[in-house]
Formats: C-alpha cells, structure tokens, sequence
C-alpha cells in the first residue's frame, strides 16, 4: 500500500465523489483509517472534509466515518459565490484568509473540537490526529492551518510564506 508509508496526510478539494470512489476501489480507504487509528496526522479540505465525514448527506459518497460530522455539499453557494473570509480559528493568533469555494458546511458535529465558524455554521474542526476544513488553505500562502494540523509545532506564530515574487 501507499499510505503505510506516510507520516502525514492531506485529503485535498476536488469532486467527493470520484474521490470517495477511487479510495474503495483502490484500497486505500482501510489504509487511511489504519493511518488515522494509529494517530497519524490528516488534514481534509473541502471535498477531503466531505469523504472524511460520517454522513456526507449524498448517496453517492462512500464516507471514511474518520470525522464524526454531517455535512451538506456546496452550503456556500456554486463556483461565482467563493470568497475569501479573515477566520478566527481556535490554536491561531491572527485570523486566517480562508478560501471557499463550493465550500461545504458542517451541519452537525459529533465527539469533535470545534476550531472555526462563518455565519454560524463551523468550517474547521478536529478530531483527534483529524483536521477538516470547509476551506482550501493550499490556495493561500499562510502556511499556519497546516502547521495546526499536521505539525503541531506552535503553528499560531508560523510565519505565513512570501508571496512568490
């Protein structure tokens, strides 16, 4: 397998659904939540968050059940309503530019922290070695959610990277 070799893990945006599908058919979806169990870091993103959810409110999505949450696909609109929005998230001392784009919601949360909200829905939460974010933070050059998810090393004072010049 590809997993066991990883000490770290992100679940990036895309379509959940072909992602959902790929993990089952490949076999990588047990090895995920083998990588999980053992309490290895995994940082889920949009459609990453949606696979990783208990309940994906879609038919279609095989979830993982690794983050124990509900979530509804594109609360925050179609591709013409993404916006970028300062959050403030639990672990970080300056607010965060996130990214929405066809963002999910978290309708409802289980045994998880809660790390952020955006007009009271939350958009960031843990759950144990698991972070989901309703939000693309590899679309910034603010390197501090994943600092929080995956390094643990004081990311609320992690510089954000330069702008490519």
């Amino acid at each position: 397998g590809i997993v066991p070799d990883c000490d770290l893990l992100a679940m990036p945006g895309g379509e959940s659904t072909t992602i959902s599908r790929l993990l089952h058919s490949e076999g990588i979806a047990a090895e995920i939540r083998e990588h999980v169990a053992a309490g290895n870091p995994l940082l889920a993103t949009c459609a990453g968050l949606i696979v990783a959810s208990s309940d994906a409110g879609d038919d279609r999505v095989e979830e993982l059940g690794i983050l124990d949450v509900s979530v509804e696909r594109n609360a925050f609109g179609r591709q013409r309503d993404s916006f970028e929005a300062p959050l403030e998230i639990a672990g970080l001392d300056e607010p965060y530019p996130a990214v929405f784009i066809r963002a999910p919601a978290i309708d409802s949360v289980g045994d998880v922290e809660m790390l952020a909200s955006w007009d009271d829905r939350p958009v960031a939460v843990r759950d144990g070695p698991v972070v989901g974010t309703s939000f693309h933070p590899e679309l910034t050059p603010d390197s501090r959610i994943h600092g929080l998810a995956l390094f643990e090393n004081d990311a609320a004072t992690t510089p954000a990277l330069e702008e490519p010049r």
